[in-house]
């Protein structure tokens, strides 16, 4: 099947974006549907017919025969994931299990020992499997599909991934149900079993020497944020004195315990959900940490944070990593106002001295735009400067033209 791209997505494909929007198909409308009548949202390619997902599709745009070859996503905004560029034998489960071996094999000696035993193996685009997200719980592996072109490939790739990851002790892999939408991400879905011995509810994992308990079965994204690894550790060293340490949007308590380790006095963790805040108790325990000399409170982190202002609360070291406010571009007005709300909220409860590390895991943020929420206007005051830019670690690579995969920005602010 062929498809004819606009000049505009053509020239993203020659840069080497590896997504086409469906409005980047010329005469994209065209064609009738094999099986009849054409699903909601679905556009054929040009050419006559319909794919269905998961089907090799050759790209091609005016004045270029050939541009590259994709797998067809029949329901996501994205229509094409773009695998090659160049006039490569075959797009086949053969060419897809050497693209794996290559991200796995990158791995290979960045986390030997045992301080380090989660990390992500592949991060899809960035490593030039598109959609495919394979991250490491010690000897348990958990797949994540971002959107349905994969789903008739698994069943082909699995001998491979069990192979592969086999030889690396991994000995289970599981499958978190794939994201609903282009972007979207797969939190409270069911954890299928793919291979090897069941896989464990939870389990505890370390990272860079620090226990960290994970939950496979609920967790987000593929049961923890392995983004802020790094993050994390430094996090641990700026908590180093500090008296009151405040962590909102806590989750499963991975920056409340590195402040702990790191020598904070009291940390107070803030998230909705209490059942997160037993999950974070049983990670102090396992570092010998005693939850009882910190605070775990279930509230709101907006109303908490107007609640601490009226008690005269200041903080010396604050944590704010909320959920995406932008899961869409269409949300990004929106979003931009709720960051700057919480910003001016969170610079009222600041200590003068204090240190405020903010982060932002929405790609439709860019950081110019994140960073003009925590200007002094919106802070109201203008004591803080930046100390320092993070994003995600060295195994979540992007690709130089995908702008969507520089997607996590940490700011770390004096």
């Amino acid at each position: 099947m062929r498809v004819h791209l606009t000049a505009t997505a053509a020239a993203a494909v020659r840069r080497g974006h590896p997504w086409v929007y469906r409005d980047g198909i010329a005469g994209g409308g065209e064609g009738a549907e094999r099986r009849g009548e054409r699903r909601r949202g679905e556009r054929a390619p040009r050419g006559g017919g319909a794919a269905a997902s998961g089907d090799v599709v050759e790209l091609s745009a005016e004045g270029a025969p050939f541009l590259g070859r994709g797998l067809w996503d029949a329901e996501s905004a994205i229509a094409v994931r773009v695998f090659q560029r160049a006039q490569a034998p075959a797009l086949d489960e053969r060419a897809l299990a050497e693209r794996l071996e290559r991200a796995f094999a990158l791995r290979d000696g960045w986390f030997e020992g045992r301080d380090t035993t989660a990390y992500r193996l592949c991060n899809g685009e960035g490593d030039r499997v598109p959609s495919l997200v394979i991250d490491r719980y010690d000897r348990a592996a958990v797949v994540r599909l971002d959107g349905g072109m994969l789903e008739p490939w698994l069943d082909r790739l699995l001998p491979h991934l069990a192979r592969a990851l086999g030889a690396r002790g991994v000995r289970s892999i599981g499958l978190r149900a794939r994201a609903p939408s282009a972007g979207g991400d797969a939190e409270g879905k069911k954890l299928a079993h793919l291979h090897g011995p069941p896989l464990p509810d939870r389990l505890f994992v370390r990272e860079n020497g620090v226990a960290m308990e994970v939950d496979l079965a609920r967790g987000q994204k593929t049961g923890a944020f392995l983004d802020q690894r790094d993050n994390r550790a430094r996090v641990r060293a700026l908590a180093a004195g500090r008296r009151r340490v405040l962590n909102l949007f806590s989750y499963a308590g991975g920056f409340s315990v590195a402040a702990a380790l790191g020598g904070a006095g009291r940390v107070t963790s803030v998230d909705s959900a209490s059942a997160a805040h037993a999950t974070a108790q049983r990670t102090f325990r396992e570092n010998g940490v005693d939850p009882a000399a910190h605070d775990f409170v279930t509230a709101d982190a907006f109303d908490f944070l107007e609640k601490a202002h009226a008690r005269g609360d200041r903080y010396d070291l604050i944590i704010s990593d909320p959920p995406s406010f932008a899961p869409s571009e269409r949300a990004r007005p929106r979003a931009l106002g709720a960051y700057r709300r919480l910003h001016t909220a969170v610079a009222r409860v600041l200590d003068r001295g204090g240190v405020l590390c903010a982060a932002s895991c929405s790609s439709h943020i860019t950081a110019e735009d994140f960073l003009a929420t925590l200007d002094d206007a919106t802070l109201a005051r203008d004591d803080l400067r930046i100390r320092a830019i993070h994003g995600q670690p060295e195994d979540h690579p992007t690709l130089p033209a995908w702008w969507e995969g520089r997607y996590l920005k940490f700011v770390v602010l004096e």
